[in-house]
């Protein structure tokens, strides 16, 4: 037993070593609108600053380009996220850059030096790597996984010190998986794993690293500590940090930059602020069913066909969650009187079937109040999910007494 163990971790070493450590992008896409945006930060020697890079790099499978002109930009202590359709190729970048796929054209920068020319040692104490293959270790407990991202700094039997074990152990506790560290590793959840192999990717003690959808697997509570203890290192240490992800809220509100892939070049590359709006994204991802709203990062289903069955009087975050009752359950219905700048106001205008608006910071306009009346009267039901009235919306109050009759609808 003792000796296939042995053996096992011989093997992850060597698989450890193959796969090699961790890269980040930085921010210049690839022709065009990117080339032109980054060139000036170029000549004025901020590639001096780069961790890593790619130059006209082109990646794709069996001698055929995927996507091509890739110019990628990594400094320490930032987060550059790719985003972008299933199979848009962003998984085919990180493993070209990592060299888990050779490149058909173009280079990749680590450290200032070609990695073509680096051994996988030198590579794996710069770079460490989270990908989304499963590894599946015998024999091999939790800690043992993670401690072979100390095997860069080993010898070739692959002993630790008692050094490389309390990196071990700061890494497990960082990612709060220090209880894990006798279990079998093949006898843990999917979820587990994923924060064991970020532990490996952290006691590895890179300068750069690299995932490929990290927050896979994970429920919501560890999806945030997961990205909070990357916003940490890289706050932190420095680390720069090149991911792909498919939640676009986090990669919104996580991300220093944001490479978006799609066709057969980088589309745009872009701050979020730049990014995130729902033109762009609606357009990034060919949304035509339902709609995504960059103010909260969120997806809505499309509104329900029909004649207004219902008038929703909301406001102030109040009506969201009526609105998306009455769609769960096919009732058209108008909502109003809303402000333009109302927390309600977009998931109105993607749910209900008509709203009345209001422009913001003004009180309601007779007019307004009138045509909403005239809407109200043509609803068979009413709900009122304001409890106050201030005097901007005073309109609203005469609204919910016009429609009092009405009112009573259970949802």
């Amino acid at each position: 037993m003792q000796e296939k163990r042995r053996r096992n971790s011989r093997e992850a070493e060597e698989e450890f070593t193959r796969t090699g450590g961790e890269i980040h992008e930085k921010r210049r896409g690839n022709a065009g609108e990117v080339r032109e945006k980054r060139g000036k930060n170029r000549e004025a020697g901020t590639m001096a600053q780069d961790y890593i890079w790619t130059e006209n790099m082109t990646v794709g499978y069996g001698g055929t380009p995927l996507i091509k002109e890739i110019g990628i930009h990594v400094r320490p202590g930032e987060i550059v996220t790719l985003i972008g359709p299933n199979g848009a190729g962003k998984s085919t970048i990180l493993r070209s850059v990592i060299r888990q796929l050779g490149l058909l054209e173009g280079t990749v920068y680590l450290d200032g030096m070609p990695m073509k020319g680096m051994g996988e040692r030198q590579i794996a104490k710069r770079m460490s790597i989270l990908m989304t293959e499963r590894i599946h270790p015998e024999l091999m407990t939790c800690e043992d996984v993670v401690g072979t991202g100390r095997y860069p700094y080993t010898g070739r039997m692959g002993i630790l010190t008692a050094e490389d074990r309390g990196k071990v152990r700061e890494a497990m506790e960082l990612v709060h998986a220090w209880d894990l560290a006798q279990r079998d590793f093949s006898r843990i959840s999917d979820g587990q794993k994923q924060r064991i192999l970020l532990a490996r990717a952290i006691c590895q003690d890179p300068r750069v690293i690299v995932l490929d959808e990290p927050t896979s697997f994970l429920d919501i509570r560890h999806k945030l500590e997961l990205l909070a203890i990357l916003k940490d290192l890289v706050r932190r240490k420095k680390v720069a940090v090149l991911m792909s992800l498919h939640e676009l809220d986090l990669a919104q509100k996580l991300s220093d930059y944001i490479v978006c892939v799609n066709g057969e070049y980088i589309q745009r590359c872009g701050t979020p602020e730049e990014i995130f709006t729902t033109s762009y994204i609606a357009r990034l991802y060919g949304i035509t069913k339902g709609s995504y709203y960059a103010e909260f990062g969120c997806l809505e289903m499309e509104p329900v066909k029909g004649r207004p069955q219902v008038f929703v009087i909301g406001g102030n975050g109040s009506g969201i969650p009526v609105y998306r009752k009455l769609q769960r359950r096919g009732i058209p219905f108008a909502a109003g009187i809303l402000h333009e700048n109302d927390i309600d106001y977009p998931i109105a205008r993607a749910l209900a079937a008509e709203v009345v608006s209001e422009v913001p910071f003004e009180p309601i306009r007779e007019e307004t109040y009138e045509r909403a009346a005239a809407v109200l009267a043509s609803c068979p039901q009413v709900i009122c999910c304001l409890k106050d009235f201030g005097t901007i919306n005073e309109k609203n109050r005469k609204l919910a007494e016009l429609g009092r009759d009405k009112t009573g609808l259970q949802i």
